[in-house]
């Protein structure tokens, strides 16, 4: 019985690094040789990485794609490798799947549908395709090629491959961006159109982070009856290779139906499958539940920005409350506690739990931990604002001097050390503005930006008990959240609770719901346009903040752009 061999490369590529995502291509090319695998799939835009944004508009940069492309081709012997990279052709640029085969480029598939929603912009750099795309393979097997957003369509390419095409295997390579159940909603669609399409469905997915972006790889591959029959690991590189037995693949002879070559471009190509002693069966890596599932995530965007940003320690301000807690445990976890640094930066409003919790999580963590007091700061900057300020009360501006205090010392340990500030404030604040400018939002990196406030609490619940021991203290669950800028201050007098303040950012942001449509779900009236305007109002400090890790399938930034000047009221 024939047998077709592949192998997936679930690569984590960077970027603009042309040279070393070759190196990573070439490196699982010979991998794939000594595993007699026939074809060798690598994600989408694999060699310039993704998204690549406007390094696309530097005409330098896609001749550079080009060279690698035909250095590269010239690994391809007795193998057949199909890389994702910008294509420049007759004076337009494509995102295109290339198809190599006996040292030679032998096919260029061009996307045809281009995703410009939410994190993609795809229609400012790139032309759609016009083709489908078939390689066509001896003994009659053809094998459909098409990338990412081709596969979401009903009526899209798969399906002209599989029947015009006669495909009996069709390969998506793709880079598909994490939020949290984005895997259940690939595997129902993927289930759907290798039904659908009576084919196996090969999908290859990109891993790695990219500034606020993570991919979450678990490539897989289905069976014409819509069973999974394998999955590469989730937020790791990985190589998943599997057998696919005759089972009707191979026929005598393609016989083309009606127009199909206005509608399919087919590459031909004289290839010898490569004898196999044994049977290479399938690997199915589990699937992660939903909250272990957002931590990785959380881990890897942060792991895979220092990395490929050259910063190698983080510093944060360790407060004693859950959301310090929570991000210096991820960055230990993601760098190794001998590579982070908590400054605990109390002022006269700080309470002794906080302070102890802070000092107690740095000891469970192992990390280095410094305090340096604020209050003698704070007074001589009061002092000097006395006379300008000429008596006035007390206000937020003074609770505010305090944070901005603290994001002064974090920068200046950055500076200093080289440290990549992580910045601690969750989605929760930052939707309706409850952070300082210039002063917590100080910092390279926010990595709990798109993690609502309940979403916290779980997670550092989550670590706990995967820990099987209470690295952050009990006490920092049990005590109401507090900025501490003021005596006996908690968020609760700015704020509604998070529980109902979450469920209203839910369906205004997430969900683009009305005031009207969220106050019949049973909102008060009041507190719902209260939240909105306030919402609303903070779009300029949202502007100004740090990238970090999308985890919600609208994440600020990206995702979600509204104007800073706007007088639209709900």
């Amino acid at each position: 019985m024939k047998t077709i061999r592949l192998t997936l490369a679930q690569i984590n590529c960077a970027v603009g690094d042309i040279d070393a995502n070759s190196r990573k291509i070439l490196y699982c090319i010979e991998k794939a040789k000594k595993l007699k695998s026939d074809i060798i799939i690598f994600p989408e835009l694999s060699l310039s990485g993704y998204p690549p944004e406007d390094l696309l508009l530097k005409p330098h940069f896609i001749t550079k794609c080009h060279q690698y492309l035909k250095k590269i081709s010239h690994s391809s012997n007795s193998i057949l490798a199909i890389i994702g990279s910008p294509y420049f052709d007759k004076g337009e640029l494509f995102n295109a799947a290339i198809v190599m085969y006996n040292k030679k480029i032998i096919g260029v598939y061009k996307k045809i549908f281009l995703p410009n929603y939410g994190v993609f912009d795809e229609l400012r750099y790139f032309k759609p395709g016009k083709k489908s795309g078939v390689l066509c393979l001896p003994q009659g097997l053809n094998i459909g090629i098409n990338i990412c957003e081709d596969i979401w369509q009903a009526n899209g390419p798969a399906s002209i491959e599989s029947t015009a095409g006669q495909a009996k295997i069709i390969i998506n390579i793709s880079s598909s961006p994490y939020h949290a159940g984005k895997l259940n909603l690939r595997e129902k669609i993927l289930t759907q159109s290798a039904k659908a399409n009576k084919a196996f469905i090969i999908y290859c997915n990109m891993v790695g982070g990219q500034d606020e972006l993570v991919f979450d790889g678990a490539s897989m591959c289905f069976n014409p009856n819509g069973r999974l029959l394998c999955r590469a690991k989730s937020f790791e590189e990985d190589l998943l290779t599997l057998d696919i037995p005759d089972q009707g693949l191979f026929r005598a002879k393609l016989r083309l139906k009606g127009n199909s070559k206005k509608t399919i471009e087919y590459f031909k190509l004289g290839m010898q499958f490569k004898e196999k002693k044994s049977f290479y069966p399938c690997r199915k890596e589990k699937k992660l539940g939903k909250l272990e599932e957002i931590y990785k995530a959380l881990v890897f965007g942060l792991r895979d920005y220092c990395s490929k940003n050259g910063f190698k320690k983080v510093a944060l301000g360790l407060s004693g409350g859950i959301d310090s807690s929570l991000v210096a445990t991820i960055a230990v976890d993601a760098l190794g506690k001998d590579n982070v640094l908590g400054l605990s930066l109390p002022s006269q409003y700080s309470s002794p739990g906080t302070k102890t919790d802070a000092l107690i999580l740095a000891k469970n963590l192992g990390i280095k931990f410094q305090i340096i007091p604020i209050t003698d700061i704070y007074k001589h900057y009061l002092k000097l604002l006395k006379p300008a300020f000429n008596r006035q009360r007390l206000d937020i501006t003074e609770e505010n001097l305090q944070a901005r205090i603290r994001g002064n010392l974090l920068m200046a340990f950055s500076n200093k050390f080289n440290y990549l500030v992580v910045t601690t404030g969750n989605k929760s604040e930052l939707s309706v503005g409850y952070c300082t400018l210039y002063g917590d939002t100080v910092g390279g990196f926010a990595l709990i930006k798109d993690v609502p406030k309940t979403l916290v609490y779980k997670l550092a619940g989550f670590r706990n008990k995967i820990e099987g021991a209470k690295i952050i203290p009990e006490s920092v669950f049990r005590r109401a959240p507090s900025a501490e800028l003021r005596k006996n201050q908690t968020d609760q007098d700015s704020l509604p609770a998070y529980k109902t303040l979450d469920a209203i950012i839910d369906a205004y942001i997430e969900k683009d719901k009305s005031a009207s449509s969220i106050v019949k779900k049973g909102f008060s009236e009041t507190l719902v346009k209260r939240v909105i305007r306030m919402i609303d109002r903070s779009e300029y400090k949202r502007r100004q903040y740090a990238v970090g890790v999308k985890i919600t399938p609208k994440a600020f930034g990206r995702d979600r752009r509204m104007p800073i000047t706007n007088r639209f009221q709900e």
